[in-house]
């Protein structure tokens, strides 16, 4: 039977037989092996009875109250008796502390379920625990392999983005003389739309042979139950999707065909500030007051607002009109963005289409029929959104804790270790913030 004492510690194989507190508040626990299973050879297997000798470890464990404990673990060294056995002698070892090791399992598990799944550093897990970088890096990497080793759930939505890592580096070929790009400044993740498997895998680099290298370690199961493809405006992810997953429906995100619009806006402001004026825009210049209104949404603004920004505006001749052209282009543009998940038919749809185009045409601005000319050269992708109302909401959201992971850990300089610190922290849904914080 345990002892009250060894519950309390929750250590399966030892007892407690005496306690020391120093004048500090350091308690030292001595303890003794409880587990018959201790004395069999951990080669043959055979249970010993000759007792060669006694050694005393240290074995290191989680920290208990402010000061913590420091374990005396008194066991012995058994002689084996099987003649034919390699392993002549051998010390007692339970499954939490093994022989040779100085921490138990449990202190080196719970190191690594800090880094992956309570997103701490490695850095601010090691000094919590008393460890070392590299101890508590290898705890992370044991760990890891839950994440990375675990299958892919069923995706039917899949979003394909980018995010910037750092700065690329290159290095020259001595024999040729050429420089070759040894790390990309880009890291391309592929995320879950619908489900929770959130970031399913990252890969280096953004072109087409990366994309397809990644969905190559894919199952074709896997990929046969894509149905849609969440991108931005890229025509590389585009063409890399037709190749790899030529049954999925290529969609375009939204956001980034309404960021497009407002670049659009922001041209034309500067661009004929710049014609009209000779000069780049100040600070009292109606158009540079009203910069950022205009890139808001009509349904954000005021009656109050709306007026203070277009009356000054239109006071001022050309550019004005210029600006309203552009921004009722804009407006056009999410007013059929807008019918998505709307359950709009074909001929609204359709002739939503046909007043934005129309109105772009009919301008002279060449930003707006430039804009006009993109959105006509991504319209299935477009319409796709339109049907489906998928965007890459949640790759984005993933991106900004990749992002907020990077600056925690004052930035990565192994590409590897930060792939695998993001896609734990990405992809677990349950992270288990308040149990690990107290281990």
């Amino acid at each position: 039977m345990v002892n009250d004492t060894t519950l309390l510690l929750d250590l399966d194989g030892v007892s407690v037989v005496r306690v020391e507190r120093f004048t500090d508040g350091m308690r030292r626990v001595h303890l003794v092996t409880a587990d018959a299973s201790a004395r069999a050879c951990p080669v043959c297997g055979a249970f010993a009875s000759r007792v060669k000798g006694t050694a005393t470890t240290r074995p290191r464990d989680l920290p208990y109250g402010e000061r913590g404990l420091e374990f005396l673990w008194h066991k012995r060294r058994w002689w084996c008796r099987e003649p034919a056995c390699p392993r002549k002698s051998f010390t007692e070892q339970i499954p939490q502390i093994p022989a040779g090791a100085r921490l138990t399992a449990r202190l080196r598990s719970a190191a690594g379920r800090r880094v992956r799944d309570a997103g701490s550093t490695v850095v601010q897990a090691a000094r919590d625990l008393h460890l070392s970088w590299p101890t508590v890096m290898d705890a992370f990497r044991v760990q890891a392999r839950e994440v990375t080793g675990a299958p892919l759930p069923e995706v039917s939505v899949l979003e394909i983005d980018e995010t910037r890592r750092g700065r690329p580096r290159w290095e020259q070929d001595p024999d040729t003389g050429k420089w070759h790009l040894t790390r990309d400044r880009w890291h391309t993740g592929f995320v879950d739309a619908l489900g929770t498997g959130g970031l399913l895998g990252q890969v280096e680099g953004r072109t087409v042979a990366d994309v397809l290298a990644w969905l190559s370690t894919t199952e074709p199961t896997w990929r046969k139950s894509i149905r849609h493809v969440a991108i931005d405006m890229s025509a590389t992810y585009r063409a890399a999707i037709r190749t790899g997953l030529p049954h999925a429906i290529v969609l375009v995100d939204h956001f980034h065909v309404v960021q497009l619009a407002n670049k659009m806006l922001s041209l034309v402001r500067r661009r004929t500030t710049a014609e009209l004026r000779g000069r780049r825009g100040r600070a009292t210049d109606p158009e540079w007051k009203a910069r950022r209104r205009l890139l808001r949404n009509r349904e954000d603004l005021t009656d109050e607002q709306f007026a203070g920004m277009w009356n000054p505006l239109l006071g001022e001749g050309k550019i004005g009109q210029t600006l309203l052209v552009s921004w009722i282009a804009k407006e056009n543009l999410r007013t059929l963005l807008g019918l998505a998940r709307t359950g709009a038919d074909r001929h609204r749809i359709g002739h939503a289409r046909w007043k934005f185009l129309t109105w772009c045409a009919d301008s002279d601005i060449p930003e707006v029929r430039q804009l006009a000319t993109t959105v006509d050269r991504w319209w299935p992708e477009i319409e796709a959104f339109i049907d489906t109302g998928h965007s890459n909401a949640k790759s984005e959201g993933i991106n900004r804790v990749i992002k907020l992971v990077a600056r925690a850990a004052f930035g990565f300089r192994n590409a590897d270790n930060q792939r695998l610190r993001t896609r734990c922290v990405t992809t677990r849904r349950a992270r288990g913030h308040l149990r690990t914080a107290q281990l």
